[in-house]
């Protein structure tokens, strides 16, 4: 028996059209004619996309329970419409053995909702110094390295670093941060800082390890993707490196398509690593996402305790929640005024990601069947108390979104089904 998701708007090969998707034990099947016994649901004109891929989420377990676990983190990211996340690794302990990640992966199995892949750490203990992992043990259970949340500041390190990852296949994805040109700064170094008070990060802090990390890649070979790029500079660079024909990705953020420095306030919901910028790197970052430069958005989804984020700009932690209002964001202040087309968006936020992290599911035959289903019509404003997450800090409170996942498909199983019938069974 297979399920035959009917009269839907489908996602593939790069366009819409209208159809139905059957999947059978599993995997999308060509064939998506009913047949007696199976399951019919009928979708009513809602679209259906790829699942959506998020590289990079903390989900904070094991260690930091009290702040996200598998279990909610999953299930946020299944009523967000994601149905892969990876998993960075500032966890405790950090993933930098197979001991150590086995803590996770135990977690894993018992409770996530939909598919984590794990990153495995670049250093032992994930401090950004001292002693590499054994990458050769590590590199087939994890989807690539990282030691997200710091730089790696020794370029000797970080070379030695690459050719262990080239050698066993596996991407290094780069946190870039120098610290010694951070200088207990926490927001951009721009006007609002001045203006304000406070200590700024210098966009340098950023650029600069990005800079010499592209030559190490091309020294080395490794695939290397950039993390959370705030920056027009690093923007260039990584345009550059692309032209030369190296193996250089790098992902941004919602949060930097859509906001400048221009909109802080004095709330911990506005704070984050790296930093919101300037008008300029915003309009940088959109340019690169329209030329190919940013291949991949990611949330870089960071809950905290409410506490930890009710401390103002210079006291709270950083880092804020992204995994349920991602998509609706997007598609309402990017998609409907033009500045990006759908097609691109799902490229960005599910093909992409798949193509370069070599990861399964779609919308294809013989895909695992990994797919949303979308109600591009519905608007609401974004309420943080109905969350899935433990986290509720967001910039984003109360802004009027537009499109929801009303459905989310993982292994064909359905990891989430909208509450709301009257939104899940509309006509849209």
């Amino acid at each position: 028996m297979k399920t035959v998701y009917a009269n839907a708007r489908i996602f593939r090969g790069g366009r819409f059209a209208e159809g139905a998707l059957a999947v059978d034990e599993g995997r999308i099947v060509a064939d998506a004619t009913p047949c007696a016994g199976d399951r019919v649901v009928d979708l009513r004109g809602l679209t259906v996309i790829p699942g959506l891929v998020d590289v990079h989420v903390h989900l904070r377990e094991p260690g930091f329970a009290y702040k996200e676990t598998i279990a909610t983190g999953t299930a946020a990211a299944a009523r967000g419409g994601y149905t892969t996340v990876c998993s960075m690794p500032n966890l405790d302990p950090a993933p930098d053995s197979l001991e150590h990640l086995a803590r996770q992966t135990e977690i894993i199995r018992r409770d996530a909702l939909v598919r984590v892949k794990p990153y495995g750490s670049i250093t032992v203990g994930q401090r950004g110094c001292g002693e590499i992992v054994d990458f050769a043990a590590l590199a087939p259970e994890v989807v690539g390295f990282s030691d997200d949340g710091r730089g790696v500041q020794s370029a000797e390190l970080m070379e030695e670093a690459m050719r262990r990852a080239a050698a066993v296949g596996r991407p290094i994805v780069a946190h870039c941060e120098v610290d010694e040109l951070l200088r207990g700064g926490y927001i951009h170094d721009g006007a609002y800082c001045r203006e304000h008070g406070h200590r700024g990060i210098c966009s340098e802090s950023e650029w600069r390890q990005v800079e010499r990390d592209i030559e190490l890649a091309a020294a080395t070979g490794c695939q290397y993707h950039v993390c959370h790029v705030s920056t027009k500079e690093s923007v260039e660079l990584v345009r550059r490196a692309r032209a030369r024909g190296l193996r250089v990705s790098c992902e941004t953020a919602p949060h930097y398509l859509l906001l400048t420095d221009e909109e802080l306030r004095e709330e911990g919901r506005f704070k984050m690593n790296p930093p919101l910028r300037s008008r300029e790197d915003r309009e940088a970052l959109i340019e690169g996402i329209l030329d190919g430069t940013i291949e991949v958005i990611a949330t870089d989804h960071a809950p905290h305790a409410a506490g930890e984020k009710l401390r103002g700009l210079a006291r709270s932690a950083m880092g804020i929640v992204g995994l349920e209002c991602a998509f609706p964001l997007l598609y309402r202040y990017l998609v409907l005024p033009g500045t990006l087309s759908l097609e691109w968006l799902v490229e960005l936020m599910a093909v992409n990601p798949r193509r370069i992290f070599g990861l399964e599911g779609g919308t294809e035959p013989g895909d695992e069947a990994d797919f949303t289903v979308l109600d591009l019509a519905a608007e609401y404003r974004l309420d943080p108390a109905t969350f899935r997450s433990k986290g509720r800090a967001t910039p984003f409170a109360a802004w009027p979104v537009r499109g929801r996942a009303v459905r989310t498909v993982v292994g064909g199983r359905e990891a989430y089904v909208c509450e709301d019938t009257t939104i899940a069974n509309s006509n849209r």
